[in-house]
């Protein structure tokens, strides 16, 4: 596990490297990893975390670890991922925590539909266990991706319509679906 520092630094080595070790080495992977970088620094930069997030985060009584299974490659994540650690920032209960999907991450405790999808959020108590876990998207990203993928859509279509989705939603979608579940387990 890794702090969001170290995520980045992990992010930015990657980016950096002169021969990046697979599947970076792919240019495909490679252009979505520099286009989530700048996508994840957007967010980080905007921080548009709402009052009501806030104040719930203010709310959180009790420590918990916030677990994040991820990979810069993925597109979901560049949108999501920053704005759960913004979120985590707001209280000095929360112990934020990723895991790279492919090394050796706890993923086959958390599938989606039988698939490794990504990227999923894992809330512990402070005894670790599991309150709850949430991903790989919100319903209006999830509802658009389903909708796609029933249609069998090209990856091209998928990738510019959920990216219009996550540009639209403006975060409302992740912060509120988080701040559900946590409401149940303060």
């Amino acid at each position: 596990m890794m702090n969001f520092q170290e995520y980045r630094t992990v992010f930015n080595t990657i980016l950096t490297a002169e021969k990046p070790e697979p599947p970076y080495d792919n240019a495909d992977y490679l252009q979505y990893t520099k286009m989530n970088w700048s996508r994840m620094n957007r967010w980080l930069k905007q921080q548009p975390v709402l009052e009501k997030t806030k104040e719930l985060m203010a709310s959180i009584s009790n420590k918990q670890q916030w677990i994040v299974i991820t990979e810069p490659w993925c597109g979901d994540a560049a949108h999501i991922v920053p704005i759960l650690y913004l979120m985590s920032t707001l209280n000095s209960r929360i112990d934020f925590k990723l895991q790279l999907r492919d090394t050796g991450s706890e993923i086959a405790r958390y599938l989606t539909n039988g698939t490794r999808s990504i990227p999923i959020l894992i809330v512990r108590d402070e005894t670790g266990q599991d309150l709850f876990h949430w991903g790989p998207r919100p319903a209006a990203a999830k509802e658009v991706y389903e909708s796609l993928k029933e249609r069998k859509a090209g990856f091209e279509e998928m990738k510019i319509a959920l990216q219009q989705v996550y540009n639209n939603d403006k975060s409302i979608g992740i912060q509120e679906e988080v701040s559900a579940l946590l409401a149940r387990h303060r």
